[in-house]
């Protein structure tokens, strides 16, 4: 079988480019392609690296690196006599780049705007999300270990390992996309990665009102929260979108702030001048040097921060961040898993007691109370479109439970012909007790924004 028949079961070359007569592949043929294909690569990818000196690539530009390669694919074409293409010959010197400086196989979805998660599991499967929707790729490594080595890649860019003693990571790419790894003995199967991927342009308000993710007056409301420094907690399932709205509420800080991140990994995409950005560290192999996120939130408020926004919080650092509310650091964000508001002021109970500290339920809930202004909740919804499902005001204590109310909502009203979710936004008809702190900022809302007749319908 020929390179060329190879490229074409994988769907490199354009349908139209196939004989009219010839059959389609099975599946085991087109197995058989791609694995072949891998292996001209990989014997490639060997010799280059058998002939060139390391040392010397690595004082040269990126884009003279590129070159020496694609001259070196050429010319060990042209002495083996493998029949190829004008475009074949281009499709394998960019895969060759690929792997010598990039990702592999997985550096065409990362250049693909459209793919917002990657899921690789094991080397011979690999998923892709678009459009809120999973798809199944052609896209294979050529074995295990051609992923690891990719993996390992990975991690190493950003200090941290991977290996048996160590299955699990978590690191990022240089675009900022987060990266999960795990492998065998954890992985039965064989190594897993999970990227979710990172917007080269994040999203504004005008691209969330365009995918109807909320109304014109939810994101009036929630540019008034921010302006008016109101901590706000960001609650949302996994993939809900909840650190793209947070980026996007970051948005609306102004820039005379000094504003400190804290993340597990860095992902948040803040434009204001004045941002002092903190990440995690795990244990080396020692088990020594851990920096956690509450070590980092304690520090953060020695660096005398006007804001603190954390990425997610996970543990004991929520009673840090609590203090910090409290304490003068006003106009502070954090995002939060739950399902509904409600659960997620359940769930900052749980994680303020694994802080260590006694402390009696109602006094914890005042804390929670006092520190946390409103509560917003995004959903991903069947259909895979995210919205901002509610708006609630926590209006204080009554008794020793919280109080809360909600300002906006999203109802489901059922389901069309194409499967997507039918609903619309509405305000509840409640007027925020918030109100008064907003007009002693300077903002004035309309009243008209909080009439429950007003519907939006998506």
């Amino acid at each position: 079988m020929s390179l060329r028949e190879q490229l074409l079961m994988q769907g490199d070359l354009a349908v139209a480019e196939a004989p009219a007569s010839s059959n389609a592949a099975s599946p085991g043929d087109a197995k058989a392609a791609r694995q072949a294909y891998q292996k001209l690569k990989m014997n490639i990818h060997q010799t280059i690296i058998e002939r060139v000196e390391l040392d010397k690539l690595q004082r040269l530009t990126p884009d003279q690196v590129k070159r020496e390669l694609a001259q070196l694919v050429e010319r060990i074409v042209d002495e083996d006599k493998v029949p190829m293409n004008e475009f074949e010959r281009k499709r394998l010197v960019q895969d060759v780049q690929d792997e010598m400086l990039g990702l592999g196989p997985l550096e065409p979805l990362l250049n693909d705007p459209t793919v917002s998660d990657i899921l690789v599991n094991t080397s011979q499967h690999v998923y892709v999300e678009r459009r809120g929707k999973l798809e199944h790729t052609d896209i294979t490594f050529y074995d295990d270990a051609h992923l690891m080595k990719v993996i390992e890649r990975i991690v190493s860019r950003v200090g941290r390992r991977i290996d048996e003693s160590t299955p699990m990571v978590d690191a990022r790419l240089p675009d900022g996309s987060r990266v999960n790894a795990i492998i065998p003995p954890s992985a039965i199967d064989g190594p897993l990665v999970s990227i979710r991927r990172f917007s080269v342009h994040p999203l504004t308000v005008d691209d969330m009102l365009n995918n109807q993710s909320f109304t014109p007056a939810m994101a009036q409301l929630l540019e008034a929260l921010i302006k008016s420094k109101l901590n706000v907690l960001i609650s949302g399932g996994t993939g809900s979108g909840k650190t793209t709205l947070l980026n996007l509420l970051s948005g609306f800080i102004p820039a005379d702030e000094r504003i400190v991140t804290i993340e597990d990994a860095a992902e948040l995409q803040l434009r204001q001048q004045h941002v002092l950005r903190l990440e995690t560290r795990p244990p080396n192999i020692e088990g020594k040097g851990e920096i956690s996120q509450r070590a980092l939130v304690r520090n953060a408020l020695r660096m005398r921060p006007d804001r603190v926004v954390l990425g997610e919080v996970r543990g004991g650092e929520a009673l840090d961040m609590l203090h910090a509310m409290n304490t003068g650091h006003e106009g502070s964000m954090a995002t939060l898993h739950a399902n509904t508001p409600r659960d997620a002021i359940t769930r900052l109970e749980n994680m303020v007691s694994m802080a260590g500290l006694t402390m009696p339920v109602k006094a914890m809930r005042q804390q929670i109370a006092s520190a946390i202004s409103v509560v917003v909740q995004a959903s991903r919804l069947t259909d895979g479109r995210r919205k901002l499902m509610s708006i609630q005001e926590i209006t204080g204590m009554e008794g020793d439970v919280i109080n809360m109310q909600e300002i906006f909502t999203f109802r489901r009203t059922g389901v069309d012909d194409d499967g997507r979710i039918k609903g619309y936004f509405c305000a509840t008809g409640v007027r925020p007790k918030f109100c008064d702190r907003l007009t002693a900022f300077g903002i004035t809302l309309p009243d008209n924004m909080f009439d429950p007749a007003r519907r939006f319908e998506v």
